[in-house]
């Protein structure tokens, strides 16, 4: 009898043995498990970029005019800022830097296309014609006139005329 409760004991060491061997694997797996992952962001649009952005670096004068009649003048009147220049400065990921409506921070920006339609120059991120953006309305490498395309940013800043400095 004595020797049959040995080989019971051997028996239930062995099986608690088992038990926590089986118990610590389980764990170790639940540890290897990886929690869900975020899903990658959406891929940047693509873009063609008909204005490159080295045109755009440099000193310019800016004025803005809410009236179409106003234009020639307002030409003449960003020619006279190039005293106070705006900056535009290349942008570390291949844009350019501008300031956005209502925004004292700096902001790269693109300028950008989709199939030959308008060009516009706003975050890479927002799709062309976002609100954010502002439509090409003439660009000749030394004017650079812009629209605002949120209508009341539009309202407000005008039709933005950009003159390069000499």
């Amino acid at each position: 009898m004595f020797a049959g409760s040995k080989s019971h004991v051997g028996a239930a060491r062995r099986a608690g043995l088992l038990g926590v061997a089986v118990t610590g694997l389980a764990l170790t797996l639940a540890g290897c498990v990886t929690p869900p992952t975020e899903p990658p962001p959406p891929a940047r649009p693509q873009y063609t970029s008909p204005i490159p952005p080295d045109r755009l670096v440099g000193r310019w004068g800016l004025a803005a005019y809410h009236r179409p009649d106003d234009a020639t003048r307002t030409e003449n009147q960003a020619r006279a800022q190039c005293s106070n220049p705006y900056v535009i400065t290349a942008g570390t990921n291949g844009g350019v830097m501008m300031y956005l409506a209502d925004d004292n921070k700096l902001t790269e920006v693109v300028s950008k296309q989709v199939a030959g339609g308008a060009t516009y120059i706003g975050p890479p991120e927002d799709p062309a014609g976002g609100e954010r953006d502002r439509q090409v309305v003439r660009f000749d490498g030394n004017v650079l006139v812009l629209k605002w395309l949120d209508p009341e940013v539009s309202r407000r800043y005008g039709t933005m005329v950009y003159v390069r400095c000499s």
